[in-house]
């Protein structure tokens, strides 16, 4: 992260300084560098304000998430999945609590539900660090897992719906099926380059200096992993309601979204009830976990919005699309959606200015070919510095080996899985 830090700051000064010295201005008729100096101050009081925002979101899934994790429903979802994720992550014993914590992560990007992922994400990594003999690098599980979150796996992109809704489409949830194929195909590249990377990243082996001590509940871990999944005909009767959900997204996608996020508080906390847990002191303990994690990525965040900040308002980001314009044109992307798949990996808001100033655009509208291109690049990818800022953040990662190499190779996938799904359809 030191050396991408680094190198966008650079860019954004030596683009600000050109323009500066050649007199010409910026948007609202302001030298560059007076540009250039307010963006970087707007964008560090927005990375805090986005922090703050992200504070209630955060206690109130970790919190939600303890006490699912007292009743034992971590275990029982590992165990659901425990053939595909034992696979995946060969790191990771079945029954640990990071096990869990990934496949709710998972499942809350699944349903589109955005920030609710993150507070799910982050204990993810927390528990995953518990099992890193190396503090402060990233793991191969870590990696893979920030890899498949770039990736988005989602189903039912909700925001993106609600966006096209407003900008007047006759279709909104019409790029359902692009982004389930954009998303399939970016989260199995994520997945290929994850683990091809990891051949050419290789850790280091632990010196007994540093490597963790066991702690007294290892062997209860390792016990509880020794138990196994559940019979193969549960684990595929699972799977296909998951699989049943989705002609059901097609159909009353609008409708479902607003019960998703009533359902997890009083599904959570009614089971948590059942399974006899002190729901409100564990809740109010997993919730001030949260409070502290929120804070403590502050300055990861202020640190990489600042720099994509200076990068958009140097003139930089123009001028590339610029330069690649013509010749994406030509396989597909055209120059209006240029910024989008340019900006996703960089910043999720202002993607999402981007695609909403796209769509509202009369001359290109939501339900052009690309209006259609730019709402499914919206939803089949997340935005992997921001990924990369608040997860290594939360669990003070500063080695992160091959995560942005193989979330980068995820982003170009979606752009290209994008474009092949709406030139078939929409084209």
């Amino acid at each position: 992260m030191n050396a991408v830090f680094l190198i966008i700051v650079v860019i954004a000064f030596g683009f600000g300084a050109f323009y500066q010295i050649q007199g010409t201005l910026a948007p609202g008729n302001i030298s560059y560098m007076e540009f250039l100096s307010k963006g970087i101050v707007e964008s560090a009081s927005g990375a805090v304000e986005l922090a703050i925002g992200l504070v209630g979101v955060m206690t109130l899934f970790l919190g939600l998430m303890k006490v699912a994790e007292a009743g034992g429903m971590l275990t029982i979802l590992a165990r659901f999945i425990r053939p595909l994720m034992v696979r995946l992550f060969p790191d990771v014993p079945s029954e640990h609590p990071a096990m869990g914590a990934m496949i709710l992560n998972l499942s809350a990007n699944v349903l589109g539900l955005g920030n609710a992922a993150t507070p799910f994400g982050i204990r993810a990594m927390q528990e995953l660090d518990k099992l890193n003999t190396k503090p402060g690098t990233a793991t191969n599980a870590m990696v893979l897992f920030l890899a498949i979150n770039t990736s988005s796996v989602t189903l039912l992109p909700t925001g993106v719906i609600a966006l096209r809704a407003s900008a007047g489409s006759a279709d909104p949830a019409g790029i359902l099926p692009t982004t389930l194929f954009a998303t399939a195909g970016s989260t199995l590249i994520a997945i290929l380059s994850a683990k091809i990377y990891a051949r050419f990243f290789r850790l280091e082996p632990s010196s007994p200096v540093i490597e963790k001590e066991k702690a007294p509940s290892d062997d209860a871990v390792a016990s509880e992993a020794s138990i196994g999944a559940y019979p193969l005909w549960v684990s595929a009767v699972g799977l296909f309601s998951i699989l049943a959900f989705i002609p059901l997204s097609v159909l009353y996608g609008k409708v479902i979204s607003h019960w998703i996020i009533p359902f997890l508080m009083a599904g959570f906390l009614v089971f948590g009830f059942i399974r006899k847990v002190r729901i409100y002191e564990i809740f109010v303990e997993g919730a001030k976990e949260g409070f502290q994690v929120a804070l403590r990525i502050i300055p990861y965040l202020v640190a990489i919005l600042v720099a994509v900040g200076m990068f958009r308002a140097s003139g930089a980001m123009n001028a590339l699309v610029g330069w690649l314009g013509p010749l994406t044109e030509k396989v597909g992307l055209p120059a209006q959606a240029l910024p989008m798949a340019l900006m996703r990996p960089l910043s999720g808001s202002g993607a999402y200015a981007i695609l909403a100033s796209t769509i509202q655009d009369p001359t290109i509208g939501p339900d052009s070919y690309t209006g259609y291109l730019v709402s499914t690049l919206q939803g089949c990818t997340e935005t992997t510095f921001y990924i990369l800022a608040v997860y290594f953040g939360a669990v003070q990662i500063k080695r992160i080996r091959h995560t942005l190499a193989a979330g980068l190779t995820a982003d170009a996938a979606g752009v290209i899985f994008s474009i092949i799904a709406c030139s078939w359809l929409f084209r």
